[in-house]
């Protein structure tokens, strides 16, 4: 069987894109999150004699699927094909073409043989085409986004960029996507066994950090914590969420502001938690701050930052809504019950809920690195927030599910305590005036559209 399907990129020369697929983190960034696909051994690159080894997920059962890529020419084409794995025969081939008027056409040509017997009759041509298109829609909107946020800060050097919370969804995402826009990284690593040429090692808890290791950087994103929806709030737990934002942001923004030389950006994920439960209030970053444990919480951990901004350091305080992904966060809880049709609004539903898209919040996240104007708070949500209810709603319809089974207060509060009061009955209608006004350009607007993107749910009707 073969398949083509082509991707038309205006206004990236292919330079630019055969060179975004040459650095790292390429492959992950051009894997949908609904894959269950993890990258176990990558050397080489693209270029001839490259392997790469996936382990591919199937409900319980998962395999192995080894690559290697041959026929490589520069600007032009790279071809990958099966040694090991799932199926008869494998063999891509990727090639790049002008298009005539200063972008690049890319036709991806892929030859497949099913396995044999019952699992190859399974796999039948309609199937295995569906997905590839499937999974091509993901790859040509990823694609597009990621390129054209690099361009717009083309003329800018290139960054070297230290990471806490480097193995998070966000910051894996934010890892990949920086690199393959020719930026280095440098992983902030709590285990020491981790740190390498790449890779520092900090303990916020014993104040431990290597200083001349973060001094290689010329900016800093602080998005380690503990997950605030990973439990009930007992006492010690809201004491754990409290003191790993805390002391951990005040170690490096400590550590920042007596540095001579050294990152002088910070960017530090805080959370809409910030503005307590506001209804329908329209919120924005001047509003002021609400009350309630994660209020309580976010204002500490935003505190925390002022060593650095007292030392001349540029610093970002982003407040997070709801990031949707598959991958993890609160999408990924959510998936199981929709999916079986037995998901439902929480309590009257009338909550609002604040989001944004994964791509959008890594893209935020660049913006904020690269745009020396911003500064202070900035609502890390999509322009559009919506209650609980039509949340619900919409993801019932891109899963193709019903939504009618709704979950009452009483039991959101039996089962979560203060945290399913505080997280998922109360809520904050927040929208991004800073991001907005500095011109940040979201790719997901809408909910839906979000959604399917993540889910490669299409409306193709």
């Amino acid at each position: 069987m073969r398949f083509t399907f082509r991707t038309e990129l205006p206004g990236h020369p292919v330079p630019e894109v055969f060179s975004w697929h040459e650095r790292p983190g390429a492959l992950e960034r051009l894997t949908p999150p609904w894959a269950n696909v993890d990258v176990v051994e990558k050397e080489g690159g693209i270029r001839d004699g490259a392997r790469v080894v996936l382990r591919v997920r199937q409900g319980p059962a998962s395999f192995r699927w080894e690559l290697v890529h041959k026929d490589f020419v520069e600007n032009e084409q790279f071809r990958d094909t099966q040694l090991s794995g799932p199926l008869k025969a494998w063999e891509h081939t990727h090639r790049f073409e002008p298009d005539g008027a200063g972008g690049t056409t890319m036709t991806d040509t892929i030859e497949v043989q099913p396995p044999l017997g019952p699992a190859g009759a399974a796999l039948a041509p309609g199937f295995i085409e569906g997905e590839l298109k499937r999974l091509f829609r993901f790859r040509q909107t990823r694609l597009a986004n990621d390129l054209a946020r690099h361009a717009r800060w083309s003329e800018r050097p290139r960054m070297t960029v230290a990471i806490t919370g480097s193995s998070g969804m966000i910051g894996t995402s934010l890892t990949h996507f920086l690199t393959t826009g020719g930026h280095r990284v440098i992983r902030v690593v709590r285990e020491r066994a981790r740190v390498g040429p790449d890779a520092i090692f900090w303990n916020p808890s014993t104040q431990e950090i290597d200083a001349d290791g973060l001094a290689q950087a010329d900016a800093v994103v602080h998005l380690a914590g503990v997950p605030i929806a990973d439990g009930r709030w007992t006492d010690e737990r809201k004491k754990a969420i409290r003191r790993s934002r805390v002391e951990g942001t005040d170690l490096l923004a400590r550590t920042m502001a007596e540095m001579r030389g050294g990152p002088r950006v910070l960017v530090s994920m805080s959370a809409v938690g910030y503005y307590g439960n506001r209804n329908d209030e329209r919120v924005t970053e001047a509003s002021k701050a609400g009350k309630g444990f994660l209020a309580s919480v976010t204002q500490d951990w935003e505190a925390a930052t002022r060593p650095a901004d007292r030392a001349g350091v540029r610093v970002v305080r982003l407040r997070a809504g709801v990031v949707l992904s598959p991958e993890g966060g609160a999408l990924g809880k959510m998936l199981l019950p929709f999916k079986m049709g037995v998901g439902g609004r929480l309590g009257s539903g009338r909550q609002y809920l604040s989001w944004i898209d994964l791509d959008d919040v890594v893209g935020l996240i660049h913006h904020a690195l690269m745009d020396r104007s911003v500064s202070g708070p900035v609502n890390a949500t999509a322009p559009h927030p919506v209650t609980n209810s039509t949340f619900s709603s919409v993801l019932g319809t891109v899963l193709g599910r019903p939504t009618v089974i709704p979950v009452p207060a009483l039991a959101v509060k039996a089962a979560f305590g203060e945290l399913g009061k505080e997280a998922l009955l109360e809520g904050q209608r927040v929208l991004p005036e800073v991001a907005l006004d500095s011109d940040f350009r979201f790719a997901f607007e809408g909910v839906e559209e979000s959604l399917r993107f993540q889910l490669g749910r299409h409306d193709d009707g």
